[in-house]
């Protein structure tokens, strides 16, 4: 006669649905703390189950059915209204407008630049040993403001 292994695959049946329960509370945790959408689909594909044995565990049936109400009744980001947005028209002024600055600063820091190399190459010219202190030295053109 063979030996009676149904309590060794009983008691490998419950550790396998004790398992399944522990990864799909998890998901339903994890999905809850991160804002993601929480449906019977979802959960089912992040805790690698099936969607009807979701249905069909009562508890968890309730708190999915629970978290995706609560999600519904979070009211969406009102709409501005027509008076209070930006035409077209105004909004490509400003880009307009802010393209030509970056322009007038892209000059600016060339001629910064400019003024920068031909300062430091008069230093690096007066710093040559044999230079005599009696040579006139040139003097930039370029303005260097206030910062």
């Amino acid at each position: 006669m063979p030996a009676d292994n149904s309590l060794l695959i009983v008691a490998a049946a419950r550790r396998r649905a004790s398992a399944t329960r522990r990864r799909a509370v998890a998901a339903l945790r994890r999905m809850d703390a991160t804002g993601t959408a929480i449906t019977f689909e979802t959960v089912a594909r992040e805790a690698g189950v099936s969607r009807s044995w979701l249905y069909n565990q009562p508890d968890l049936r309730t708190e999915i059915e629970r978290l995706r109400a609560r999600r519904r009744s979070i009211p969406a980001a009102r709409p501005v209204p027509d008076r209070q947005r930006a035409s077209d028209a105004s909004l490509l002024r400003r880009l307009e407008a802010a393209t030509e600055r970056n322009r007038q600063l892209e000059s600016e820091n060339r001629e910064l630049r400019e003024a920068l190399a031909l300062a430091l190459g008069e230093r690096r010219t007066a710093d040559l040993p044999g230079r005599r202190d009696d040579t006139p030295r040139k003097k930039s053109s370029a303005f260097i403001g206030p910062c």
